[in-house]
Formats: C-alpha cells, sequence, structure tokens
C-alpha cells in the first residue's frame, strides 16, 4: 500500500529503480508496481470535493459577472432588467449544467491520464530483459512516463476557460431567446495575437445569420441573407476552445436591407414614419 509520506514522483522513482535493477522477472512484480503508481497518482489529485467547490467557484464567478451584475445586457442593447429577471431559472439551471460538465470531463481526463501513465511505464518495464538494463537514462524515462500526469493541471486549467466560454454563450443565447432577437452577427477574436482561430470561424465574422422561428419570421418581414440560417451552423464556443460569440439583433432596422422582405421594408418604413410624426 502506498503510504501518506510516498509521493507520486517518489513511487515512480521506486519502479524505474526496481526494473532498472531487475529487469521484468516476473508478471506479480508488474502488478504490484502498477498497483503502487495508480494508488500514488489518484492520491496525488486534487480530491473530488474539492475540485468540485473550485470549479463552483471559478465559474460562479463568471456568472455573477453575467447575470447578478447584470454584465450582460451590455452585449444586449434595449433588452430589459425584467428580461434578465424572466430567464433567470433558465440561467442558473444553465450554470449547474456546466459544473457538472466540467466535472465530468476533468474526471475523464485524470483518468485517461492515468492510464496514459500506466501504458507508458508497463511498456518500458516490459522492455527491459531479466536482470536489469544495461543503462537507462532514468530522469528521461521518468519525464516519458509521467508527462500525461504532469500536463494534467494545465489541461485542467484549458477545460475551466473553456466551460467558462460555453457558460458565456449559453447565457448569451438564453438572454437573446427571452429578448426576442431576430438575427445574430458572428464574432471572431481571429484579430488576436496568438490566438489559435480555426480558419472557417474567422470567415464567418461579421456575418449576419438569420434566427429561424422569430416574430420576424412568423409575420414575414424577415429572409436569410447568403450566410442563411443561425441554427445551420456550429454554435459560438461549441467547439474545443472557440472564443467566438454572437452579437444579436432585435429589430429591424438593425438588419442589413437585404434580409427584408417587400413587407418588412414596408413595415420598416412605416415605423420610421410614425417616429418622425411623433
Amino acid at each position: 500500500m502506498v503510504t501518506t509520506r510516498e509521493s507520486y514522483y517518489d513511487v515512480l522513482t521506486a519502479a524505474i529503480n526496481y526494473f532498472d535493477e531487475h529487469g521484468y522477472d516476473s508478471a506479480e512484480a508488474l502488478t504490484f508496481w502498477v498497483l503502487r503508481l495508480r494508488q500514488a497518482a489518484e492520491a496525488e489529485l486534487v480530491p473530488p470535493h474539492v475540485l468540485e467547490q473550485n470549479l463552483r467557484d471559478t465559474l460562479g464567478m463568471a456568472y455573477r459577472r453575467l447575470v447578478e451584475d447584470g454584465g450582460i445586457l451590455k452585449q444586449h442593447p434595449g433588452v430589459s432588467l425584467f428580461t434578465l429577471n424572466k430567464v433567470r431559472p433558465e440561467l442558473r439551471a444553465e450554470l449547474d449544467r456546466r459544473i457538472l460538465a466540467s466535472a465530468s470531463l476533468i474526471k475523464l481526463n485524470r483518468d485517461a491520464a492515468i492510464e496514459k501513465t500506466l501504458q507508458r511505464f508497463q511498456g518500458w518495464a516490459t522492455s527491459i530483459p531479466v536482470g536489469g538494463a544495461a543503462k537507462t537514462d532514468k530522469p528521461d524515462t521518468k519525464a516519458n512516463i509521467r508527462k500525461s500526469m504532469a500536463a494534467l493541471p494545465f489541461e485542467e486549467r484549458r477545460v475551466l476557460i473553456d466551460q467558462g466560454h460555453k457558460l458565456g454563450a449559453a447565457v448569451n443565447d438564453i438572454v437573446a431567446k427571452g429578448g426576442g432577437a431576430i438575427a445574430a452577427m458572428w464574432q471572431s477574436h481571429y484579430r488576436q495575437a496568438n490566438y489559435n482561430f480555426r480558419k472557417d470561424h474567422a470567415a464567418r465574422d461579421g456575418n449576419v445569420y438569420l434566427i429561424p422561428d422569430t416574430w420576424a419570421t412568423q409575420q414575414g418581414l424577415v429572409r436569410p441573407s447568403s450566410a442563411g440560417w443561425s441554427n445551420k451552423i456550429t454554435q459560438p464556443a461549441e467547439e474545443p476552445f472557440c472564443r467566438c460569440w454572437f452579437k444579436y439583433r432585435y429589430n429591424l432596422r438593425d438588419l442589413p436591407e437585404s434580409m427584408l422582405t417587400v413587407k418588412g421594408r414596408a413595415t420598416l418604413a412605416d415605423i420610421r414614419a410614425k417616429v418622425m410624426a411623433s
């Protein structure tokens, strides 16, 4: 059994030393060291309850900024605080869903990292002939075996960042539906230095997509541009590490004229005439 004093690094060092000296001399010895490595690796990780609290703190902070402090309304000019409060239960449910999704993804990543570590160790250990190795580069061997585990903190931060973007996109979408948005303009960060953007996402930048089944489509006031419908493309932040977002449109006057039908142009002209007369 692994004692509380033995770190994962210490157990890995001992395991490498054993096979370097004895070689692969029995399946039992390999099983013994694999078990010790698994136990040490699992003990090295942040406990699940601490991880979940970290997720709640991190995503909760983003949620408070967007929802409780009203930051999301800056992205939705014209949408009222009343509308935000009306969809608040949906927004809270989305936060809880994102926390669960993050925890599940991190657990999967952890399990995969441990399995990759054990696979690398077993591959190396079984390659050592009985009697030990003539010469083993222990630091290099150790680094190669543990690299999946060493990368975990970075990967877990990436998951949190990505889930934060997904939470923001979902909140944006919920508020847009509650506020009656009729179209959405794709916004890409492709101009940002060192941002690893997708070329097809950069090509969408500035495209205005029509949202299906809105009051404007039901009344026959709008039609899709060459960009098409918003539900026919991958959504902002849907793909891993995507930071794109939608800038929503709520009024006929905010759409390119080409997206207005004859009825839509007449309706807009009538609205403008009434505004001028008032």
